[in-house]
Parts: structure tokens; sequence; C-alpha cells
């Protein structure tokens, strides 16, 4: 039995109880995992692995020295995902794009919410990627977010928590879909009798909300023409890229590749120039036009923006959504769900110290060996500080950057983030996972039933970034309601 000598210790295990019960929900997977032989289940994920390897699920590490590609690690124990529960999870997500896609539209218009007081100006107008270039440009349909993927984790109660939002360029779905066929080829008969949700129509619903947010011009009885903008075979998502290209049916191509004539983007061709209507962009708004911000850029496009401002191209995401996940920004997140909706969270964030605020930067610096510190524009694991778990030499070099530069920190209390059974070569073990829903904001906006569950593969690490050695699981969210 697989699970016998398995021990949930003192975390939240989504599997078992503290007494070591199974969780009703997820009784048929365990059931089912129970029944197979070590050495199947290492064959099993020894497949996985190769199967991997050979369809090019890949990323890119540009610091490994051992090589910068490699598989994206993957655990054949699914998370399981009980439908009640799902229920709350899609709500709280809706509620917060819907209130962050309002705070983009006021902060780039009226800017009512600083106006009223309800967050001070200086952490607006000082953030990072705050796009002064941007303000009163109006974006079609009013929808500045096209696709978020919002990282949720659970305390040692089971309570979700969001840990931030990744409004610019959200990264991972398709290892998501990725994920899912290989566990549909590993255990089909326990997915089947499982009833679970199906994710295969992401990329669908994907170009579905590409064509709705098309330009307010655009006035062909045929499809927009729709293309994915990649920085290039050297980006370390590059294999995403490719891979929702594909599932679309669109171009994907680079910054030379398009070109801007009259305010209008067009895509070189072998038959001629192309117009672009719309354009996915995984290019960071840094990079995006050398001629309105980095000069250096050669991944964007001249012009670009300009033919953006005038109506004749849309951009998913929106140039500008950067200001809303920045780490200093998702402090006040709360505040705009109450001041736009008039409703309280329906998922908290995780409570959080601002460095720029005096009472908060003596808390922080008192106990950085204690906490969490974040760097606000850094993602991946990078900018970090894990307090309890660093050196001396760590700890004071953080100490000098926050009292150099207090606006771009904040620090967060440790929390042992939710455990699950994984698999360590040779038995089960728990480790600390998070998980990344995908938003698509379209026509309406739609919860993908499922997403991105991110292991940490150290014992005892709650760092989860696959750049930092993290994994991932499948995520089934099942469509009906388990007895207890």
């Amino acid at each position: 039995m697989l699970f016998d000598n398995y021990q949930p210790e003192n975390f939240f295990d989504e599997m078992f109880t503290a007494n070591g019960v199974t969780r009703p929900h997820y009784r048929s997977v365990a059931a089912a995992l129970n029944d197979v032989e070590p050495n199947e289940f290492r064959n099993k994920q020894s497949a996985v692995e190769a199967s991997f390897m050979r369809g090019g699920v890949t990323f890119t590490v540009y610091s490994d020295s051992q090589g910068t590609e490699r598989i994206f690690p993957f655990d054949c124990v699914p998370r399981v995902i009980a439908a009640e529960e799902w229920e709350i999870v899609e709500k709280g997500l809706i509620q917060r794009i819907t209130a962050l896609n309002l705070f983009l539209h006021d902060i780039y218009h009226e800017q009512k919410i600083i106006k009223d007081r309800i967050i001070p100006p200086q952490y607006v107008l000082s953030a990072k990627h705050f796009r002064r270039e941007f303000m009163h440009i109006e974006v079609p349909k009013d929808i500045y977010v096209h696709i978020c993927g919002t990282d949720l984790i659970r305390d040692k109660d089971g309570r979700y928590l969001v840990l931030e939002d990744n409004l610019r360029c959200p990264s991972g779905a398709s290892y998501m879909l990725e994920n899912r066929a290989a566990l549909k080829r590993t255990f089909p008969e326990l997915f089947k009798a499982s009833g679970v949700h199906s994710v295969s129509n992401y990329p669908a619903e994907l170009l579905k909300v590409m064509q709705y947010c098309a330009p307010a011009n655009f006035k062909a009885n045929d499809a927009p023409n729709c293309v994915l903008l990649t920085p290039g075979v050297f980006n370390s998502a590059y294999f995403e890229h490719a891979f929702l290209a594909r599932q679309m049916g669109i171009p994907i191509v680079e910054g030379r590749d398009l070109v801007v004539r009259d305010f209008k983007v067009y895509m070189r061709t072998t038959a001629g120039l192309v117009k672009v209507d719309v354009i996915y962009r995984r290019i960071d708004d840094d990079f995006l036009d050398p001629s309105v911000f980095r000069a250096d850029s050669l991944l964007g496009v001249p012009g670009l923006v300009n033919a953006y401002r005038a109506g004749n191209v849309s951009l998913a995401n929106s140039i500008g959504t950067g200001v809303a996940d920045d780490k200093v920004v998702y402090y006040f997140v709360p505040h705009m769900i109450k001041y736009y909706l008039g409703e309280d969270p329906i998922l908290p964030n995780v409570d959080t110290y601002l460095a720029s605020e005096p009472k908060d930067c003596a808390h922080i610096l008192a106990n950085l060996d204690k906490l969490v510190v974040k760097s606000a524009n850094e993602a991946g694991g990078y900018g970090m500080l894990m307090g309890p778990w660093a050196s001396k030499a760590e700890i004071e070099e953080f100490r000098v950057m926050i009292e150099d530069n207090p606006r771009n920190f904040i620090a967060q209390d440790p929390i042992s983030l939710s455990r699950h059974p994984t698999w360590t070569g040779d038995q089960f073990e728990g480790r600390h996972i998070d998980l990344r829903p995908y938003i698509l904001y379209g026509e309406k906006i739609i919860v993908t039933p499922g997403g991105l569950t991110r292991v940490a593969l150290k014992k005892g690490s709650l760092v989860v970034n696959s750049s930092q050695g993290g994994g991932s699981k499948d995520t089934w969210v099942l469509r009906n309601s388990v007895p207890e």
C-alpha cells in the first residue's frame, strides 16, 4: 500500500486529515493509487517524464550551469478540489479580476480611488509599471486584463488566500493542459470514473477573448486576425508560446515579423503584408515598442503603441497592467473590492507589511529573521528573502536594500502552505503546493476549472517556482459533491 507510511504531520494536508483519514473527495484517487505497486508507479512516472522530453514540454533556466533547457518536473498524483470548494474559489477570482479591471481603468482616467484617499497616490504613481504614457487612452470594451493567473495558497486551517496576481504576461497554462493529457494517459480509468471538469477548451476560450476584444473600428465580416507575439526561441516560456499559438490556430510572430504603416500593424508574409487586428503579447511593456519605452529593445515593434492609441490594434493584456500586480499595490486589492464593488473580499490576501510605512518598516527590520520579504516587482521566486531559513549575510543584505528603497519591499509572516502526497522516487512524502488558476475576461469572465498546481519538490521548501526547482501536478476539479 503506497500510502501506508505517509504522515500528514503538522500541516494542512490536501488528501488526509490530521489523524490520517482520507478526505471524501480524495477517496477514489487514494484507493486507486493504493492498488499500484511501487515499481509500477515508478515506471508510470518515468514514462510521463520521457513523453514530456520527447514532446518538448520544457522551460529554460538561464542561471543553471547544467544546461538551460529542462522538462517541467511532473508528479503523477493529482491534486483534487471538491466542487463546493471550487465554487467559492471561482466566485472569489471573478470578484477580484472585476475589481482589478475597474482599478486599472480608474487610475488611467479619473483616478477617483486616489482622490478619495483609498490608496495613497505615491504607491500608484511611483509604481515601476505605472505607464504615464498611457493616460486617457481608451481600450477595446474597457477590458485591460484579458488573461490573469492568480496564485492561491491554503493556510494551516485550509483557507484559500491570494498570494499574488499576475496581470502582465501570466505563464503556465500550457503546462496545465499538458499535465492533464499526461495524467489521462497514465490513469485513464481513474480519470474517467472521477467526474473531473475538462480544461481542454482553454485555448478555444482564449481565442474567443481575443476576438471579442478586437479594435472598435474592426468592421470585417471575417474573424479578427490574431497573432501571438513572442520574444523568440530563447525565451524561458517559448514552449508555451508555440503551444498556445498552435492550439488556437494563429500565427506566432516575433517583433521583426510585424511592421506599422499608417498607424496600422501588418504581418510580413510570403504573400505580402497582412493586417493584424489583435496581438496576444508575451513581451513586457518595456520591450514592446522601442520608440516609446526602451530604445534598445530588439524584441518589439516600432510604432506599435501609436497604432494601439489610434484604435487600430488590440493588445492582450493591455499596456500598463503591471501596476496592479505590483506587490505593494497588492496590499490594497481588498480596499479596491470594497471601493468599486461594495463587497468584502471572498478570497482574502495574506497579511502584508509595507516597508514604506514607518511603523511597518520598523517591524520588518526588527524581525527579518522571522518574515518573508519580497521585492515589489520580481517574480519566479527571485528578489525574495525567506527569513527563517536565510543566512545572516542574506538578512543583512536585505536590510541595506530595504533601508535604501523601502517602497520596493513588502513583508509577510511565513505561511505553512498546504501539503500534498508527492512521489519522491520510492515512496510518498508531503510537499508544499500552491495553485494558479487561469481567468479569462472577454464577453464574460471564465475561470478555467483547474489550473496549475505547483509543488516544492525539495523537502521542507516553500518555494514552488519552476525556476527554483519546483514541479507541478494536474488539478482535478470535481463536477459533483461527494458525500461525507
